[in-house]
């Protein structure tokens, strides 16, 4: 398989993009196992937060691997097939937390997967850019959709319109990624996140990513409603008495997610 999938004791599922022989740019079978990985880290509740990488230290996902694709032209049926093997980045709702671990080139269907992301940590030699323009087509699964979101209006139109790379100081310096670190400190970065996450509640946490996002839709006045639906909801959960008791005793808490 083209991409490897496993969960350690603590929740947290690690998902490699595993073409580095073609900078783990990703053919059909790659995009259909992926989405099969991201349906596994929603749907199952061993699973707290999610780490996502590429294989080898040379790219993180150049996106779709564009020569697969020359001569298989799509059945213009498959259009109207919007639920198909769905992608974080396409509208697939996953509320548990994602990371990317970046480790070299982040292109094209890279770039709008890291944007469909929570935290983001990269190397030194981490690129970023949205080269679609110069192939003849737009950035998709929510390249042009999510870009101004993340990135200051000017930088994200040069990205999109010139189809310019970015290097890894930059895309911190401009908020697209939480910390560069050493090539050896990716993965030990990105998994210290994920344990952090993993420790707390994870119905408190995921609901607190879906307001976020949510919030992005509504007016908020309604946000403000739908904070203290959840709260009163999640006021009835087993962990909302864990966490004031594990603080009286002083100890760790042991969330449950029930």
């Amino acid at each position: 398989m083209s991409i490897d999938f496993e969960v350690d004791g603590e929740g947290i599922a690690l998902i490699t993009i595993n073409r580095p022989e073609r900078m783990n740019a990703m053919d059909a079978d790659a995009y259909r196992d992926l989405s099969a990985a991201w349906c596994r880290v929603r749907d199952d509740s061993d699973i707290r937060v999610a780490v996502i990488t590429g294989a080898g230290d040379r790219a993180f996902t150049t996106g779709a691997d564009l020569k697969s694709y020359v001569n298989s032209p799509m059945d213009m049926s498959q259009f109207w097939k919007t639920q198909q093997d769905q992608l974080l980045n396409r509208g697939l709702e996953v509320w548990k937390p994602v990371i990317a671990a970046v480790n070299g080139y982040c292109l094209g269907g890279g770039m709008t997967l890291l944007m469909a992301t929570d935290i983001r940590v990269a190397t030194p030699t981490a690129t970023f850019g949205l080269s679609e323009v110069a192939r003849g087509v737009v950035a998709g699964n929510g390249g042009t959709q999510r870009i101004l979101e993340q990135l200051p209006y000017a930088i994200a139109m040069e990205m999109t319109l010139t189809g310019r790379r970015v290097d890894a100081a930059s895309a911190e310096r401009w908020g697209l990624v939480n910390k560069v670190v050493p090539q050896e400190d990716l993965m030990s970065t990105a998994f210290d996140y994920a344990r952090e996450i993993s420790a707390n509640a994870p119905l408190a946490v995921q609901a607190a990513k879906e307001l976020a996002l949510r919030s992005r839709d509504v007016d908020r006045a309604t946000g403000l409603r739908m904070e203290q639906a959840m709260n009163r909801l999640l006021g009835f959960t087993n962990d909302a008495k864990e966490g004031p008791a594990a603080f009286a005793e002083r100890r760790p808490a042991k969330f449950t997610g029930s």
